[in-house]
């Protein structure tokens, strides 16, 4: 697939039979493979173009927690929240962040509902261009996402401080995807009671396009999971399924790289470079579903301390517990799919999310109830 240019090109029906037909000889009928997709992105192109059923039965797909607001937890909604309603903030964030449910059944969306200043933003940098135009009010860039969208992040307070803007600072929230892959491999689920069985895992594309394959090579060797990055077509995704079917059939456990067109080993130095200049490691973070992961995420360096929100605020972090009855958790660690949840499609739809995996279309619970929900319902002979 080197050669292929277009976009079409990788939505082409006929060589997607051809994938298929690949992965059924080469799936030995003795075995089953489980695979998460770690990143939204993949889930929702699989469930998009019906890539599932596609698989033989034996070829299982296992959704991750690679979605940026499924992942926030609801003590740091409940953050933004407050800097808008209880500082009079102008909080800016980006469209997805606006419906993800918070404490007492807000969200930034509905707080917005009530009066406070929270705005959609497209990029960071509009948020700087807000904090320029209105240097009366304090105005506070929540900042969400993997690695893809923490330099853009990074750029902002470095701007920032090149100006010394007085009233601008960001609340970081940016997480890492390996320390997320690696908190799984040593999860009960999977490394004690094998609830959820892992043969391997299709790795991120634009995550990847950043850090590079590199980062992936330490749990492929410590923990035999072969891993394989794929861009987010359906071609992409189906033959790095094609790619891990043959890794496990030959008790290989590697980092391959189907998305060749995009990713190499180091990813993006300079990028790097400039998160490595504002950012440093946390020694925690909660995530949801997850809870603690250690060194799984961002902050602001000291010497950026004046545009970090946290600081400017002196904001303490106070963890929240999910709805009772929403799996969320559950669905983001792969225990659970969405249909198993008893919200699901009933009072938990995009339009009035419980969760936030219901929130964005790179959500699983979103995802299901777009392209696939249609399935779960039984077929009764007439």
């Amino acid at each position: 697939m080197s050669t292929m240019k277009y976009i079409d090109e990788f939505r082409d029906g006929e060589i997607a039979k051809a994938l298929a037909t690949k992965i059924r000889a080469e799936a030995q009928p003795d075995r089953r493979y489980h695979f998460m997709e770690f990143c939204g992105g993949h889930t929702h192109a699989l469930s998009r173009y019906g890539v599932p059923a596609l698989l033989p039965d034996n070829v299982q797909m296992v959704h991750g927690p690679g979605c940026p607001v499924c992942v926030l937890p609801i003590g740091r909604t409940d953050q933004a929240i407050g800097l808008a309603l209880d500082h009079g903030a102008i909080v800016c964030t980006y469209g997805d962040t606006m419906r993800v449910p918070a404490s007492g059944s807000l969200s930034m969306q509905r707080a917005k509902a009530r009066g406070a200043d929270i705005r959609m933003v497209y990029s960071p940098a509009d948020a700087l261009k807000i904090a320029r135009a209105n240097p009366s009010r304090e105005v506070v860039f929540f900042a969400i996402g993997f690695e893809t969208t923490t330099p853009p992040t990074a750029l902002v307070i470095r701007q920032a401080a090149k100006e010394n803007l007085p009233n601008f600072s960001v609340l970081c929230c940016h997480v890492l995807t390996p320390s997320a892959i690696t908190h799984i491999l040593e999860s009960p689920e999977v490394k004690q009671w094998g609830t959820v069985p892992l043969d391997g895992f299709v790795g991120p594309a634009h995550v990847s396009i950043l850090i590079g394959s590199a980062p992936y090579e330490g749990f492929a060797r410590d923990y035999r999971q072969p891993v394989v990055i794929a861009g987010f077509e359906p071609l992409d995704v189906m033959q790095a399924i094609l790619m891990l079917i043959r890794q496990v059939n030959e008790g290989r456990h590697e980092v391959e790289n189907e998305f060749t067109r995009a990713v190499n080993r180091d990813g993006n130095l300079a990028a790097q470079k400039l998160v490595a200049e504002v950012f440093e490691l946390r020694e925690s973070f909660e995530w949801r579903g997850l809870g603690e992961v250690a060194h799984s995420a961002l902050r602001i360096r000291p010497a950026f301390a004046q545009w970090d929100a946290e600081q400017r605020f002196d904001l303490a972090y106070r963890p929240v517990p999910d709805h009772k009855q929403c799996d969320c958790g559950a669905i983001l660690r792969g225990v659970k799919r969405p249909a198993d949840c008893k919200l699901f499609a009933t009072v938990c739809t995009p339009e009035n999310p419980m969760g936030s995996c219901m929130v964005s279309s790179e959500g699983a619970c979103a995802a299901h109830y777009s392209y696939g929900r249609w399935k779960d319902i039984a077929i009764v002979a007439a």
